[in-house]
């Protein structure tokens, strides 16, 4: 039997900053809208690509919404999400350069987003480039959002459970690979007496 390694988050958060830095300090505005939204909003490549500017920029009032409204593609369920600074940020920047209706329209003449193969060239791209090592894809883009949520601790392992839609904590804690080390540096980081 065929058993395929389960994708990781990106647990150094100085790496991450130099995953999204990479694509910003080369003027990739598109791609790197595409990381921090990836990271930020958790949505799986296939919800990500398929946004739309209305989803987000309302024309009328010349404004960002402060939520986008998404039906997953793979469950059919609805999700609000809402938009934080620097998601808003990345987006003021991307709408400079908007080309068609897509957020992350591609560079041809037709009025679509990039392929979900275009998206892990750039997101591989950008790893490679700052070394980041492992079992990566786009996937590690949503899994990062809630492996920081759950390990800073801020956040209720419920809240995270209710955003990945998963059934169990065994599963959201499976999914988001918090391994060993992540309980050890939680037990030796106690200072309570």
């Amino acid at each position: 039997m065929l058993i395929m390694a389960a994708t990781e988050p990106i647990r150094d958060k100085n790496q991450l900053k130099a995953l999204a830095d990479h694509y910003l300090h080369r003027g990739q505005i598109r791609n790197y809208t595409l990381i921090i939204m990836g990271v930020y909003t958790a949505l799986r490549i296939s919800d990500l690509l398929r946004l739309r500017w209305s989803d987000v920029y309302d024309e009328q009032r010349q404004a960002f919404r402060p939520h986008i409204t998404v039906t997953e593609h793979k469950t059919g369920k609805i999700k609000s999400i809402a938009l934080n600074k620097k998601v808003l940020s990345a987006l003021r920047q991307c709408l400079l350069h908007r080309r068609n209706d897509f957020i992350f329209a591609n560079n041809r003449k037709q009025a679509k987003a990039i392929s979900r193969v275009q998206a892990w060239r750039i997101f591989h791209a950008a790893a490679e480039a700052v070394g980041i090592m492992g079992k990566i894809s786009c996937h590690s883009l949503r899994k990062t959002w809630g492996y920081h949520a759950w390990t800073n601790g801020k956040i209720s392992p419920v809240i995270i459970m209710d955003i990945y839609n998963h059934s169990s904590y065994t599963v959201t804690k499976r999914y988001l690979g918090i391994a060993q080390d992540d309980l050890d540096r939680a037990y030796l980081g106690m200072d309570l007496i």
